[in-house]
């Protein structure tokens, strides 16, 4: 006999003695419990601080064995186009007096105190865009410094209108001839592009000073007078040719003169030490190698640090290795079309490749929007990747952003037979893992932990100045 009871009640709520749907017992196994017995499918360490290291692939990489490089240039000579360094209090800004000596006029001038005397005779001024500082054909009465900001020199174009001659900004310094006894009139316009911070020093000053010390008006004198090698549009002593005569002409004499000190490069290294315990290598190194993961992980972070310092260090990286020639301003802010050709006009023989921030990268495709300009993509290691004019456009997040939200841009020419941007290494290591990078094995200490010497030895150079050109000052945050 089957006895069946059926309990009746009210349906209101849980009140009359049902359970919840989440209180009941399961009927199955459940997925949380049975994850226990289950095989986990896993993923290598991963890290978000890998990224493409585009420069590491584009620069061609030349054996170092000695552990230094020497560049061998043809004689050349300084042209006095430097930049002015300034300390900043507040919104009071003065000029480094040492820095003064990278005017033409006061190169190798050492009297300490007379440039200080000069650099607290400097005015400090405002201007706003639109604003004249100097105007074509009235006499120069002042020596401007420009601390912030960026002017254009204008000067009367083909047709009656004005053309930019150039662009300055931070550091730079116009109306130096204000130093000489005649300095005579201005032969272009200055004109301010964005608000400025200007250094001025106004004529009679420096004759009071001179006046004073008679060694730096014998030094400016000397200076303003000096005959000038012939030199080509380098720098380059100039080697004597002769073309397009008849007859038993006498040929001129000439000889190719060497820099009698070529800068030497100096690999740099990149080191750090891996900790592994003995106890995670014994007991943890199933089904993946925990000793191999963190030298996997520890050499991208090596060659991340290795790319960073190609770009930045200050003594070999490319941003501050560029010549000072070599370096322009942007026409209006953002990163213009116009911009990327006025760099390509700079490195023109045999461009390789743009590097950039990728939110320059950004501005740059915002720009060519905006005036209706649609670059094409370009194939670059398998890659399709945007260029302009044919030259591949690479990101490189290296490249740093300031807090006002600017950027650069690079343009490099590459390779050793082009006498463009070469990196340096030294291969053949011992215990080299990867070309130029080594990890070597240092010992178990007293704690059980074994540690791992990894290193990578590197450095860049610049083989002639053109090679190389920056685009500084590239606004990416401007509102449309």
């Amino acid at each position: 006999m089957v006895v069946c009871v059926v309990t009746v009640t009210d349906s209101v709520g849980p009140s009359a003695g049902v359970a919840d749907d989440d209180e009941r017992q399961p009927s199955s196994l459940a997925t949380t419990a049975a994850r226990n017995l289950a095989t986990t499918t896993k993923t290598v360490p991963q890290m978000q601080g890998i990224t493409s290291r585009w420069l590491l692939r584009a620069l061609s990489w030349v054996e170092v064995p000695g552990g230094a490089y020497r560049v061998n240039r043809r004689l050349s000579h300084a042209v006095g186009d430097g930049r002015v360094t300034f300390i900043s209090e507040g919104a009071e800004v003065r000029v480094i007096p040492q820095e003064l000596r990278e005017l033409p006029l006061l190169r190798g001038f050492d009297e300490a105190d007379v440039l200080r005397e000069l650099a607290g005779r400097f005015v400090q001024r405002e201007y706003r865009p639109g604003d004249l500082l100097a105007a074509a054909g009235e006499p120069v009465e002042e020596l401007f410094l420009l601390a912030h900001g960026k002017v254009n020199k204008l000067g009367p174009g083909a047709y009656g209108d004005h053309t930019v001659l150039d662009a300055l900004a931070d550091g730079a310094y116009f109306g130096d001839r204000a130093l000489m006894r005649s300095p005579g009139t201005w032969d272009c316009t200055v004109k301010a592009v964005t608000p400025c911070t200007v250094l001025t020093l106004d004529r009679q000053a420096v004759e009071n000073v001179s006046g004073q010390i008679e060694a730096l008006r014998e030094h400016i004198d000397r200076a303003g007078s000096a005959p000038r090698r012939a030199q080509n549009s380098h720098g380059e002593a100039e080697v004597d040719i002769a073309s397009g005569h008849e007859g038993e002409a006498d040929l001129p004499a000439t000889f190719v003169d060497y820099e009698v000190r070529p800068r030497e490069y100096e690999l740099s290294v990149a080191q750090t030490v891996l900790r592994v315990h003995t106890r995670v290598a014994d007991l943890y190194n199933q089904p993946m190698n925990q000793v191999e993961h963190q030298l996997r992980l520890t050499v991208e972070a090596l060659r991340e640090r290795q790319e960073n310092e190609l770009v930045n260090n200050r003594e070999f990286g490319l941003l501050h290795n560029a010549d000072l020639g070599q370096r322009l301003q942007t026409r209006t802010g953002p990163p213009t079309p116009d911009d990327l050709d006025a760099l390509l006009a700079l490195v023109w023989k045999e461009p390789a490749v743009f590097l950039a921030h990728p939110r320059t990268i950004a501005a740059i495709g915002r720009e060519c929007n905006r005036v209706g300009v649609y670059p094409a993509n370009t194939d670059y290691g398998g890659h399709q990747v945007p260029s302009w004019r044919g030259v591949p456009i690479l990101p490189c997040n290296k490249i740093p952003v300031t807090g006002t939200r600017t950027s650069s841009v690079l343009l490099l020419r590459t390779g050793e037979a082009n006498q463009g941007v070469v990196g340096l290494r030294r291969t053949g290591l011992q215990d080299e893992v990867e070309p130029g990078l080594n990890v070597r094995f240092m010992g178990i200490n007293e704690q059980a932990i074994m540690s791992y010497l990894v290193s990578t030895y590197f450095s860049a150079a610049v083989l002639v100045p053109d090679a190389l050109a920056v685009l500084e000052n590239v606004e990416i945050g401007r509102e449309s």
